[in-house]
């Protein structure tokens, strides 16, 4: 997992960033191929149901614990 503070040209090709964390926001780019993943899936639901996608970081945030991300993410990729 790559956690940086760039501009979007610093995201490699097949990535997207997202923006983690119920108070202080951290950057994740995790691979295009996770939105096809179920687990991800019902992380982005939980997360428009709860709070919608209207974020003013001009990209998707999850408003979820920064170890539960990346716990599940770590799932994702093993």
């Amino acid at each position: 997992m790559i956690k940086k503070s760039f501009t979007t040209r610093d995201v490699p090709k097949g990535h997207f960033v997202v923006y983690v964390g119920e108070n202080q926001k951290k950057r994740f780019v995790i691979p295009i191929s996770f939105l096809s993943q179920p687990l991800f899936q019902d992380l982005l639901r939980q997360a428009e149901e709860e709070f919608g996608f209207d974020h003013p970081m001009s990209s998707l945030t999850i408003p979820c614990r920064e170890d539960a991300f990346i716990d599940l993410t770590s799932q994702l990729r093993n």
